[in-house]
């Protein structure tokens, strides 16, 4: 089957989504790969929203973290400070699956601002639960399409912080949990180097080139030794997600493929 770069983007990234793990999700791309995961390659994972629903199987994608269909598709629904101090802080996420409008080298995240903080360009959607999810989660997925625009050398704001400024930093700022541990765009996944972690390309999608990569990239990228090529999209993959955002554009209004 034919698929589109977006499709494989959001497949690839939920194949990163243990079975039986436990996920807190952001709205929007982290939705719809994790949503993805657990209709296909995991069904056993377990979703959580930062609005308390915690096992949310949605039948199409919320709108929004207080969409009643994640509360109605949950096994419980807790209020949102216990899905912080206790799941949250108290290390029982194993994954947070989180977007951005802007990433470093170092998986730090902005969704705040583009451009000077008090006179911006772009007032973009705000923090959210992402600072604490960036910080407390066992491991960090971040999925995002890239290009030189959202992949830049210095961010106009830290949001949330990934490995801060690359090596022991993390550590040093008393962040628990691995941090970022994959970057999943529509031409490639990243993941980082051991020791710098900093992000290097580790994956290329079907028919993506080298030079692709370093043109929709804002800091001089480097690739890993190995560099494998991303298994295309099954059909099952595909269906099931063409599928979910079908229902979900029947049930929101919107063009397939909008959610």
């Amino acid at each position: 089957m034919a698929y589109s770069t977006n499709e494989m983007m959001t497949v690839a990234a939920a194949r990163r989504l243990k079975n039986g793990s436990v996920c807190f999700v952001g709205i929007g791309l982290p939705s719809k790969a994790a949503n993805l995961a657990r209709l296909t390659s995991s069904p056993d994972v377990v979703l959580i929203y930062e609005s308390g629903p915690i096992g949310a199987k949605p039948n199409v994608l919320p709108l929004s973290i207080g969409d009643g269909e994640l509360a109605e598709t949950a096994d419980t629904v807790v209020p949102t400070g216990e899905i912080f101090r206790y799941w949250l802080q108290g290390g029982r996420i194993d994954v947070g699956f989180l977007g951005a409008a802007q990433v470093d080298r170092f998986g730090n995240i902005n969704t705040t601002v583009v451009g000077d903080y008090h006179q911006p360009k772009v007032r973009l959607p705000g923090a959210g639960g992402a600072p604490e999810i960036a910080g407390s989660a066992k491991s960090v997925l971040i999925i995002l399409k890239q290009s030189a625009r959202s992949f830049v050398d210095k961010l106009d704001f830290i949001t949330s912080v990934g490995h801060g400024e690359g090596g022991d930093s993390r550590k040093r700022l008393g962040l628990p949990g691995a941090g970022p541990v994959g970057i999943i765009t529509d031409l490639c996944i990243m993941e980082p180097e051991e020791g710098s972690h900093e992000f290097v390309v580790t994956a290329l999608h079907p028919g993506v080139t080298r030079e692709q990569v370093v043109a929709a990239t804002g800091w001089a990228i480097r690739f890993a030794d190995h560099v494998s090529i991303t298994d295309e999209p099954t059909e099952t993959e595909l269906t099931a997600l063409r599928d979910l955002e079908a229902r979900t554009a029947a049930a929101h209004g919107q063009a397939p493929g909008d959610a």
